[in-house]
């Protein structure tokens, strides 16, 4: 089969089932545990070639204070080439709730300069619903890629950056949170976290785009983003780790947003650094 180049930020399982055996895709499975929750991974299955994508140690700078946060562009160029990932590697990544963190590695791939990668819609349960052959998981080696990644800072934002932009509201804020904890109505998930939000923020669960961990339509997606902001706006999503922050961010590039960046550290950083 010849090469694929990936040019949507999202892939069917029908597509990907076509497309399993072609010679430069890979498969990633970037599966982690909801903050709170219970430990609900399907952990003994995977799609067939799926390599594990480890959001929380291998692709995240675990020095850091702050969970999942941003790596430099060498931690994540060796983690990348350790999983046999090359510059022309078309990625497809998924998790085991549908769309939750596979969101987080699609972006990482991004801001990273490399943008043959999509999110597969609905991911594994999407995929087993589908009455796909799955696979026991197991430990691989691979051969080491060739992957080289080129930060683009556009994409990212910190601490200063979103405090400067609330304060001079040159961007408008998303929060993905859930509304109850938008409101302050239900305590934080994460040990000990204030509840609140960022000053000029406004709210748009990630939940809102998905019916049964399935994407919504792209209009309706669409629509959603327009009640809050044109496409000339410049936007930054935010949520609780930086997590789902980037479900917003998926679904505002479905939607033809180009003006878009995640708030890395999130409400996790900001109510940690700012008092109430």
């Amino acid at each position: 089969m010849s090469k694929l180049i990936i040019s949507e930020p999202v892939v069917s399982v029908e597509w990907l089932h076509a497309n399993l055996n072609a010679e430069n895709v890979i498969i990633l499975d970037a599966s982690i545990k909801k903050v709170g929750g219970p430990d609900d991974s399907k952990s003994d299955i995977q799609i067939p070639n799926t390599r594990f994508f480890d959001l929380k140690e291998a692709f995240s700078d675990t020095s850091a204070p702050f969970p999942t946060t941003f790596p430099s562009e060498e931690q994540f160029t060796k983690s990348a080439q350790a999983l046999g990932i090359n510059k022309d590697s078309a990625i497809v990544v998924y998790d085991d709730k549908g769309i939750y963190s596979s969101a987080r590695a699609w972006w990482l791939f991004k801001a990273m300069g490399h943008n043959s990668v999509a999110v597969l819609d609905g991911g594994l349960p999407a995929w087993i619903q589908a009455g796909y052959k799955t696979e026991l998981k197991q430990e691989s080696q691979f051969n080491k890629g060739d992957f080289q990644a080129h930060y683009k800072p556009e994409l990212m934002m910190f601490f200063n950056d979103v405090k400067r932009v609330s304060e001079t509201k040159s961007h408008i804020i998303i929060d993905a949170r859930s509304e109850a904890r938008f409101k302050s109505l239900v305590p934080e998930p994460r040990a000990g976290l204030r509840s609140g939000t960022i000053p000029n923020s406004v709210n748009l669960p990630f939940e809102d785009l998905l019916d049964d961990n399935v994407l919504k339509s792209s209009d309706v997606i669409e629509a959603k983003f327009k009640k809050l902001a044109n496409k000339e706006t410049s936007l930054v999503f935010s949520c609780g780790s930086g997590i789902t922050a980037c479900v917003l961010a998926l679904g505002a590039e479905i939607s033809g947003y180009k003006n878009i960046s995640v708030y890395d550290g999130s409400w996790t950083e900001w109510g940690s650094l700012v008092p109430e």
